[in-house]
């Protein structure tokens, strides 16, 4: 874990959890694309950089989710580099809490606020500003989270944050996050057309060909639909909705799944609703959703 792995002239990724891009530009400065999942990461990645006699320009931030900026405080403290976010990211990179308050639709439990969905607060700077390494392209990448972007290197790396999972991670947790699931399937279909060297998915394995993973991404999408329209063959609560997803997919239920999956439940349910596949109503003050 922790591994620095190069994938061409400029480009490295570190291996963990959430994979961490290392693009390096002129000299020994180094942009990172993302950080990793809290403090401890950060000081690893400060390891690895120093060993290679980097300096740190910039971090360039996918989306806000923990795990994607959680070493941001670190590395912005230890080396005083800026922080680079856009829209509705640059708000929950400001202000993590905003991350498990979205999620839970209140003030977050104690069980909410950790490291996992709460990462240190950082400053940021927008992509638009001036100072942004202007040969790395910013490609919008929305749907998992609200303004998620990609970026491409100039010797033809797209790193590709949280748009697909791996087949296993699929298997393993069933229902990935997804903010939007109209966006996210129009992302799919545009990285499915990207050309590039190598794809660098963060949460699956480098690939000079994204296809296969982009069709299973968009599959698994399609199954999930249609086990929440089955379950909705009679009017039923969110609240069951969500108990027979957990169950239909074998799920463990605690505060963390709650609000992942429930977020996700919920996001299906208005998409299904835009298009006209069910329909929502109220009875004895209970909102109950129903196939059309």
């Amino acid at each position: 874990m922790y591994e620095l792995v190069q994938i061409s002239e400029k480009c490295y990724y570190i291996n963990c959890p959430a994979k961490i891009g290392v693009y390096l530009a002129e000299g020994d400065q180094v942009y990172l694309i993302d950080s990793g999942n809290d403090k401890d990461a950060g000081r690893k990645v400060r390891q690895i950089l120093d060993r290679n006699g980097w300096q740190l320009a910039a971090i360039l931030n996918t989306h806000s989710n923990a795990d994607h900026i959680g070493g941001n405080k670190y590395l912005q403290g230890q080396t005083g580099c800026r922080v680079y976010c856009g829209g509705v990211e640059a708000a929950f990179t400001r202000y993590p809490v905003l991350e498990p308050s979205f999620l839970y639709g209140g003030y977050p439990c104690r069980d909410l606020r950790h490291k996992f969905l709460m990462a240190q607060g950082s400053d940021v700077t927008d992509f638009s500003d001036e100072s942004f390494p202007k040969e790395v392209e910013v490609i919008p990448l929305p749907g998992h989270f609200f303004d998620m972007a990609g970026f491409r290197t100039p010797d033809g790396v797209v790193f590709l944050a949280d748009c697909v999972s791996s087949r296993e991670t699929l298997e393993k947790y069933a229902v990935s996050f997804i903010y939007d699931v109209g966006a996210y399937l129009e992302t799919l279909d545009r990285v499915e057309k990207m050309k590039a060297d190598v794809f660098v998915p963060a949460h699956a394995e480098v690939c000079a060909d994204v296809g296969e993973l982009v069709r299973c991404n968009r599959d698994k999408v399609q199954s999930i639909a249609e086990r929440i329209l089955s379950i909705c063959g009679e009017p039923a609560t969110f609240e069951k909705i969500l108990q027979e997803v957990f169950r239909g997919y074998g799920l463990t239920m605690n505060f963390e799944q709650y609000v992942l999956v429930g977020s996700t439940v919920r996001s299906y349910l208005s998409w299904l609703k835009d298009g006209g596949k069910v329909r929502a109503g109220f009875e004895d003050s209970l909102l109950l959703w129903q196939r059309v």
